[in-house]
This record gives structure tokens, C-alpha cells and sequence, in this order.
């Protein structure tokens, strides 16, 4: 009985603070149309006259208000114009705290259809579906302005290359479209998103697209660049920074690997696979990989190949500091985003076009949902290998 006395006291509460800010905002209203029309009401002179009021009902985290906008007409020296309110706009149905809470549970994982049964508490009955679209959109322009902002002073000493397999509706089906995922880090090891765009293939044109428009905004060749292995992405690299430093994805190779050996032989293949990629020094790492060679050109002849297909590039890390090699193997942090980004909108359904997919990848990001670490090894980042072994030393 005590824990529903209390509960009412806090529902009526609820409402008297309703009513208050109701109030206040009624009274903002009438105070704007009496110095747009230069006088009081009742009074004479000025340079319009009221005309009614009209109701409106305005959505806020405090609940739905029912305000009563005052209607005027202004004396201009065209003739006369209607009254607009500044402090509510034509049209707007939200306030922006209200709009930012929508679009928080969106990125949370709330589909469009059930945001407005989780906010009716906050926000009152009535959020449509086709409101919470809207607020969404209000996202495009910063979202084209984020596509095309100057990155010169972004620092950027490594890319990260690769390409994400989603499905989108288009018309009435189900389409895999790839996502091709830029990620850079800065000189002090922070991660930051630099592109994301949709294409039909990881092809040389759709990454030559993609590199050209980062040198365009003040990318320059960085110091690595990591990428998972496809030859459309190498040949353009070839194109736009023909002396870039290659790092390929110790993960993808490793996937490689396992796809071109019989499953009885999986788990030996994976042990000597880590061994030789985790050994704590580099003479160590390739001591290990002359004797995988060896071992599986004659054991499994398919693995022996793809593994030399790979060459040199699977272990460039070796050249950088060791506390930097986990950070350098592999495209994983494109990979944990993707995993963030399915876990979202795993209860959203599929997504209406890769640029929404775009859009909602830089969303997380933007808004925080998705946080990206510093990378292992950012001490060393700016300092050479001779350097880190004097500290260690």
C-alpha cells in the first residue's frame, strides 16, 4: 500500500511539473507575439493584431504538452505577413533533447516500430514510426558533412582496409552488399573512422575510389597500411601509394589456410599457424615460418601455396616495435566494429540500403555507442624499433 501511495505522489508530481513548464512555455509564446506585433493585447497601435490561437501539441522528455500558439497577423511594407514562432517552428513536433533520446534507443538496438513503446514513460503516447524515421534523417546533413571533412590534421600514421559483407532490402529481396571500412590511427595510437562506403565488390576501382578521395581530404601515404589480402584492394594501393608498406591480415590468411586443408589436419595447421605468428621475436618468426613451409608443402601442398601466395606482407609487423605487433597482424578492430554494428541491429531487421548501413556505422561512432580504444603499443608508435629497445634495455 505504502509502494502505491508513493508512486502516485510521484505521478502527481510528474504532472505539476508538466503544467509548469506547460505554462512556461505558453508564456514564451505570448510574450513573442506581443513584441512581434509591437503591442499588448487590448491595447492600441503596434504593427499587426492577434488572430486566435492555435493548438499544437509538443513532445519533450517531460511528456506531451498541449500549447496554445497565438496567431497574428504583421504589417510589413509588402503588406502583411502571418506570425511564425522562433520558439516553435512550424512543424516541429520534438524538442531536440527529446529527438536525441529517440535517436539514443535507436543505436541502442530498438527497432523504429518499438521506440515508441519504450519511450511512452519518457515521452507520452503517439511517437509514430514514421517520426522516429524522420528524426533519423535529421542525421543526413551531418553525416554528408562528416564524408567529406578535412582530415590533413588528423595525424594519420596507419590505415586499416577492409571490406564488410551486410544484406540490405532492395525492392522486395534480400541483397549482400559490401561495405568498404577505412580506419586510421593518429600518431598517438587513438583510432579514428575515415570512410565508409557502399559497392557492389571489394574490386580495384570501388578501393581506388575510396584512397584517391583520402589523399583528396589530406590522408598521406601512411606509415602501414593493413589490409586482409583482396587483389582488388592491392592493385590499388599500387595506384595511389605505390610505396606503401603492406601488412596483410594474419587472420584472413589464417582463414585461407584452413579452407585449402582437409578438417582432420585443422587443429595441427592452427597450432603451428600461431606458434610461428606469436613467437616473441622476429628471427624466431621466421625460423618457424621456413620450417611451416617445409612441414606443409609436403603434408598438404594447397596450404604450402597459399601460404607463399602471401609472401613477404604477412610479416611486415616484424620491422615494428614487438609491443606493436598485436595492434599490426590483423584488420580485427574493422571486425569488432562489425560485430557491434550486427548486435545492434540484429532486432532491427534488415537495413533499407548499404547507405543506411553507412550511416548507422558512423552513427555509433558519432554518438558514442561504439567506442574505439587506443591501439596496443600506442607508446611506440612515434618512436623507431632502436629507440623502444634502449627503453627496454
Amino acid at each position: 500500500m505504502e509502494q502505491s501511495t508513493t508512486l502516485q505522489l510521484f505521478d502527481s508530481l510528474e504532472e505539476l511539473l508538466r503544467t509548469h513548464i506547460r505554462g512556461f512555455v505558453q508564456g514564451i509564446v505570448e510574450d513573442e507575439v506581443t513584441l512581434a506585433i509591437e503591442r499588448c493585447r487590448y491595447s492600441r497601435g503596434g504593427s499587426g493584431y492577434r488572430n486566435g490561437h492555435r493548438d499544437r501539441t509538443l513532445i519533450t522528455t517531460h511528456g506531451r504538452l498541449q500549447i496554445s500558439v497565438p496567431r497574428a497577423r504583421i504589417a510589413t511594407d509588402q503588406g502583411e505577413r502571418e506570425f511564425r514562432s522562433s520558439v516553435l517552428p512550424k512543424n516541429r513536433r520534438l524538442t531536440p533533447n527529446a529527438a536525441a533520446l529517440i535517436v539514443s534507443c535507436y543505436l541502442c538496438g530498438v527497432s523504429t516500430r518499438k521506440v515508441s513503446r519504450a519511450l511512452a514513460r519518457a515521452l507520452g503516447p503517439g511517437v509514430s514510426k514514421s517520426q522516429v524515421s524522420r528524426v533519423l534523417a535529421q542525421l543526413r546533413p551531418e553525416w554528408e558533412a562528416w564524408q567529406t571533412r578535412d582530415l590533413s590534421k588528423e595525424n594519420i600514421e596507419r590505415l586499416i582496409l577492409d571490406g564488410v559483407v551486410v544484406s540490405v532490402r532492395i525492392g522486395s529481396k534480400s541483397e549482400r552488399m559490401t561495405i568498404l571500412v577505412a580506419l586510421g590511427v593518429r600518431s598517438d595510437g587513438q583510432k579514428v573512422a575515415l570512410a565508409f562506403k557502399e559497392m557492389g565488390a571489394e574490386s580495384k576501382e570501388a578501393w581506388q575510389e575510396i584512397l584517391e578521395d583520402l589523399a583528396f581530404r589530406g590522408v598521406k601515404q601512411p606509415g602501414i597500411v593493413i589490409t586482409d589480402g583482396s587483389k582488388g584492394l592491392e592493385a590499388a594501393l599500387g595506384e595511389v601509394w605505390p610505396q606503401a608498406v603492406v601488412q596483410r591480415c594474419t587472420v584472413h590468411k589464417e582463414r585461407n589456410l584452413l579452407a585449402k586443408a582437409p578438417k582432420s589436419l585443422h587443429e595441427e595447421l592452427k597450432a603451428d599457424y600461431s606458434k610461428m605468428m606469436y613467437a616473441p621475436s622476429a628471427e624466431e618468426v621466421m625460423r618457424l615460418a621456413d620450417a611451416f613451409k617445409t612441414k606443409w608443402r609436403a603434408k598438404c601442398p594447397a596450404v604450402a601455396r597459399s601460404f607463399e601466395e602471401a609472401g613477404e606482407r604477412l610479416f611486415t609487423f616484424t620491422g615494428f616495435p614487438p609491443s606493436q605487433w598485436k595492434s599490426l597482424r590483423t584488420t580485427n578492430a574493422i571486425e569488432r566494429l562489425q560485430e557491434e554494428f550486427r548486435r545492434r541491429v540484429k532486432v532491427q531487421g534488415m537495413q533499407p540500403s548499404g547507405e543506411s548501413v553507412c550511416m548507422l556505422f558512423w552513427a555509433l561512432l558519432a554518438s558514442g555507442s561504439v567506442a574505439m580504444r587506443k591501439v596496443d603499443g600506442f607508446q611506440t608508435i612515434a618512436k623507431p624499433q632502436q629507440e623502444e629497445t634502449e627503453l627496454a634495455a
